[in-house]
């Protein structure tokens, strides 16, 4: 227990996971709200990853909880789960938690398999234009509820739904009367008795799930946006206005005292007390939170089948946050963290937080950050920060219900401008063209269409623009040459009399299918009159299949112009490869393997001697 819980350091971990967790706390019930599930999503996630992803996770000092980067994916996740389920949430939680609780376990999994140390090699370009479009989805989104503008609550806009939402309601009567075996054809009665006792309640609900559905998104708010400056709140505007006016002065003030929480409480008393007409978040229940075992009883795994992409998303998105974050730690305390442990306690942090109805979250950067600077030195700080939060559901749910909407739209606004990478996008003049077309494709992708399929898109154009690269590199860098040409230093004494004969092929980098179309032209570049080939592969420290089976074409074509071939620096990698095969000993034999160049030149001398007394023999 020592290696998890070092009391030493009690005092600055109690301090720092106090003010950790302030700062947690209007972050994790703006994020609730912006996810559709309500601020006790939010704040149950925050307690319930904060806590377990600091007792079983790999970085001392984290602060885990619901993210920008996770809560714009859960976001997508959620929606897509309640549109399909006619816009009921109470309906469609079992299948969203179910999908979080999904994401930790997969995150267990890819810690308990090693595979935390991976998740770093991730270009700079995609992850610059990933963090960008989380920006601006986050601010484009939280526009309409900041100027009091709510969808499903306007009422023109719903109506222009209503057909659509007979239709469907027809078209569910329809299916439930083949499943049940009462549609006929011939006769519609039973299908018209069913319509006509559809409710105009049950219309306006599901035509306000369709509205809700074609407002959601980037798309949808930009395509909104008229409609809301006709319908604007000055109420709700001045809230979301003053909340980030006070929350970017304040820090010039002094970066103390959280500028988000001086926000949330001053412009929450103002609306309080004014006595002003205002729109609340949702009510926050009192007491502790309980499991939701619906996740297990109300769903099969073929329900789960559609959304197991959206759960391994969310998984490799916190892994990535997460380790990201624990990078920062890392540099700022001079420590080491196990990055196979750190998802494993995310894993487990978010599994739990499923379970009790919490959105899915990650290592927070900024909480990590304010905690360190505050005095945090071990994982007990993190836990501290996971039951203040718990104190405050438990202490203050009913005062926290009075909180403004407006001003948690303004907190995310700001969370939004933050968390958009400045620092790549003040680059891009300077940036090659093709780093810049990375970003630019994974922002607009992500912004427009969709967060995955575009970070997906951008980690293969970054491949293959990497791999040409490498390709071309060992390709500039490789040669063949006869050696009166420009030789290496250790070439430089070879024997005058075999120079002519002899050509040498240099090989440099990897040997893989990026670079194995240049190093099959060899045998075509060597001319009628060159009795032996040396290449050299000491510089080559790695061959994959593709390279493997380019080298066996050139040494078949070698050996068919019956040139003798010789090949130095064979290092471990490629001669396992080549072994493996039986490309060695069938196509080059073990005496043609040389370990430095001063034996092949030995190695040369002995062969051609032997070819010249067969030649002399048979004359």
């Amino acid at each position: 227990m020592k290696k998890y819980f070092d009391f030493r350091h009690l005092r600055g971990d109690i301090f720092g996971g106090l003010t950790a967790g302030i700062v947690a706390l209007p972050l994790a019930l703006a994020f609730g709200v912006s996810s559709g599930l309500g601020p006790m999503a939010g704040l149950y996630g925050a307690i319930f990853i904060g806590f377990f992803a600091a007792l079983f996770g790999g970085t001392n000092t984290q602060i885990s909880g619901p993210t920008a980067p996770m809560t714009a994916v859960s976001m997508l996740v959620i929606a897509g789960i309640v549109a399909a389920n006619n816009g009921d949430v109470s309906k469609a939680l079992p299948a969203i938690l179910a999908v979080f609780l999904l994401a930790g376990l997969i995150q267990i999994g890819l810690g308990a398999f090693g595979l935390g140390k991976y998740i770093r090699y991730i270009p700079y370009p995609v992850v610059s234009g990933f963090m960008t479009a989380i920006g601006v989805i986050i601010i484009l989104t939280q526009v309409l509820p900041a100027v009091g503008y709510y969808p499903k609550e306007d009422m023109a806009y719903v109506e222009q739904f209503k057909l659509e939402a007979e239709e469907i309601i027809l078209s569910n009567i329809l299916q439930d009367e083949a499943r049940e075996g009462l549609l006929v054809l011939e006769s519609f009665e039973e299908t018209i008795e069913r319509a006509g006792k559809t409710s105009e309640q049950k219309i306006l609900q599901e035509s306000r799930a369709l509205a809700g559905k074609e407002a959601s998104g980037v798309i949808g708010a930009l395509r909104l946006m008229p409609r809301a400056v006709q319908n604007i709140s000055w109420v709700e505007l001045m809230l979301a206005l003053g909340t980030i006016v006070i929350i970017f002065g304040f820090k010039r003030i002094t970066k103390i005292v959280p500028s988000t929480l001086v926000a949330l409480i001053l412009m929450s008393g103002i609306a309080d007390l004014s006595g002003i007409d205002y729109r609340t978040i949702e009510k926050i229940p009192g007491g502790f939170p309980l499991p939701n075992f619906e996740i297990f009883s109300a769903l099969s795994l073929g329900d789960l089948a559609p959304y197991v992409f959206s759960a391994i998303t969310l998984a490799i998105l916190g892994a990535i946050d997460s380790l990201l974050t624990s990078v920062v730690a890392e540099n700022m305390t001079r420590t080491k963290h196990n990055p196979n442990q750190e998802l494993v306690g995310q894993g487990i942090g978010n599994s739990v937080a499923a379970l009790f109805g919490g959105i899915p979250g990650a290592g927070a950067t900024i909480r990590t950050v304010v905690n360190i600077n505050a005095g945090g030195k071990t994982r007990l700080s993190g836990m501290v920060a996971a039951i203040l939060l718990l104190l405050t559901l438990l202490l203050l749910g009913p005062v926290a219900s009075r909180i403004p909407a407006a001003v948690l739209a303004g907190i995310l606004i700001t969370v939004g401008i933050v968390v958009m990478d400045f620092k790549g996008l003040r680059a891009i003049p300077n940036m090659p063209r093709a780093e810049v077309a990375i970003m630019m494709v994974v922002l607009v992708l992500s912004s427009l269409w969709n967060l995955v399929y575009a970070v997906g898109i951008g980690l293969v154009i970054a491949s293959l623009m990497f791999m040409k690269k490498i390709g071309d590199l060992a390709a500039d860098s490789s040669d063949v040459k006869t050696l009166k040409e420009t030789p290496w230093p250790d070439e430089v004494n070879f024997p005058e009399e075999l120079k002519g004969e002899v050509f040498v092929k240099h090989v440099e980098g990897p040997l893989f299918f990026g670079s194995t179309s240049n190093f099959e032209l060899l045998s075509k570049q060597i001319p009628e009159t060159a009795r032996a080939v040396v290449i050299r592969m000491s510089k080559v420290p790695y061959m994959d299949q593709s390279g493997l089976y380019a080298m066996e074409n050139v040494l078949i074509d070698l050996a068919n112009q019956g040139k003798t071939v010789i090949i130095t620096g064979l290092q471990k990698q490629p001669r396992y490869m080549m072994e493996r095969v039986d490309m060695i000993p069938n196509l080059i034999a073990k005496d043609q393997l040389s370990d430095g160049f001063i034996d092949c030149v030995l190695s040369l001398k002995e062969n051609m001697a032997k070819e010249q007394e067969e030649a002399k023999e048979k004359a």
